[in-house]
């Protein structure tokens, strides 16, 4: 074994116990020998390696423990150092302590002597990092708690990553998401908007909810169901929690019998594109960025919402798109050539697709006939302007987020 290198106690111990079984058999003038080269590589007295020789080689508890090797000083120095570095890790901290305490002594930081530059040079990563542990317990001094990976919703662990296809013929297939009218704050409770698309057709279904917790998307999607008049097959939102719990996952369950449940990839928007141009059309072109965050807003929108459902539903063509060509250009890039169908009401193409039954067909035809398309419009801007009249929870919130923003703009 070549003595260049410091062996460790272990390692020590370990080749005193192989030297052992050949030195109990070894002549005298081998002995002598044996004990030359274990002088050597163990580095210990002769005695001492007689003494391992002929007794049990086990390593013993240490029966007085060290004194301290570093003062208060040093203590000092590294609470100073290392708020410096921003708490980085013991092991990138250790190499530069020397550099750093040299940097703050110039700035008048820290007071440096010979002594504690000494002594910041030899100290260990094992000895700083317990250093740095054993400074948590004081008032003033406070590790920040930085975030780590996100862990996974084991809810979605069994729920297929996919997307619904542009050309589905099937009604019934619907991506989902929650569009947020917080505002410019997001602090409080305020009102969502659950919105479900069904991509064969352009069936919308939207419900106000406030807040998002359980209870609350549970009600807000037992209304749609309550209302829907054909049958839910599938069910894609994106991997949102309000979503994907053991709560909603259950629901959707024990209320569908069969249906499918999967969601769009982390990332990729575009998996819900028909539900996303929704929020836009059906959403967001009527109440903007405007805050809701009251009960009495949240009612009046759910009848703004029962307005819309039978405009669009039987007054709103939509077209769908029948055909798309994928081809290279001259240039190399790719051109996409889309072909669209008939503009049709969602109600319209249920019966084309004969997703309704016979009964509910005839009362939704019965329902539009009742309708007056002109004076429907007229009542849901009438609901609108309602609808912004009333005060929030918390008034002001709007103009003081500006004006902190304005603020900040200007200095």
């Amino acid at each position: 074994m070549p003595n260049e290198e410091k062996m460790t106690i272990d390692e020590r111990y370990k080749y005193l116990r192989i030297k052992q079984k050949q030195y109990v058999r070894a002549t005298r003038k081998e002995r002598s020998q044996m004990l030359n080269e274990m002088e050597q590589v163990t580095k210990l007295d002769r005695k001492t390696l007689i003494r391992h020789m002929k007794g049990a080689i086990v390593r013993k508890p240490r029966r007085k423990q060290r004194g301290k090797a570093y003062g208060a000083a040093v203590d000092d120095a590294l609470r100073v150092i290392a708020e410096s570095y921003d708490y980085i890790c013991a092991e990138r901290l250790t190499p530069n302590l020397v550099a750093m305490a040299q940097h703050l002594a110039a700035h008048g930081e820290l007071q440096l002597t010979p002594g504690l530059l000494e002594q910041l040079g030899e100290i260990s990563i094992s000895t700083v990092r317990r250093r740095l542990q054993a400074f948590a317990h004081l008032e003033q001094w406070h590790l920040p708690r930085r975030k780590g990976p996100r862990r996974p919703n084991p809810v979605t662990r069994d729920i297929p990553m996919t997307r619904i296809p542009w050309d589905e013929q099937e009604p019934g297939h619907f991506e989902v998401d929650l569009v947020h009218h917080s505002g410019p704050s997001a602090s409080g409770d305020y009102v969502h908007t659950i919105q479900m698309t069904d991509v064969a057709t352009g069936w919308c279904e939207q419900v106000a909810v406030l807040g998002r917790s359980q209870r609350a998307m549970e009600d807000g999607f037992r209304r749609i169901l309550a209302r829907l008049p054909f049958p839910v097959r599938e069910i894609h939102p994106d991997n949102g929690s309000e979503f994907f719990n053991h709560h909603l996952v259950r629901f959707w369950k024990e209320t569908i019998q069969g249906v499918r449940l999967s969601r769009s990839r982390p990332f990729h928007k575009n998996d819900n594109r028909f539900v996303e141009q929704k929020n836009f059309t059906q959403v967001r072109a009527y109440l903007g960025q405007e805050r809701l965050d009251t009960v009495a807003q949240t009612s009046l929108l759910n009848q703004l919402y029962d307005k819309l459902w039978l405009y669009y539903h039987f007054f709103q063509p939509v077209m769908r798109m029948s055909e798309k060509e994928t081809s290279t250009k001259a240039d190399g890039s790719m051109h996409i050539q889309r072909r669209f169908d008939q503009p049709r009401t969602p109600f319209e193409r249920l019966c084309t697709a004969n997703a309704l039954t016979p009964e509910k067909r005839a009362e939704l035809e019965q329902l539009r006939q009742q309708t007056n398309p002109r004076r429907l419009r007229e009542e849901i801007y009438k609901l609108l302007d309602e609808l912004f009249a009333l005060p929030n929870a918390t008034p002001g919130v709007t103009e003081n987020v500006l004006d902190t923003l304005m603020a900040s703009t200007s200095t």
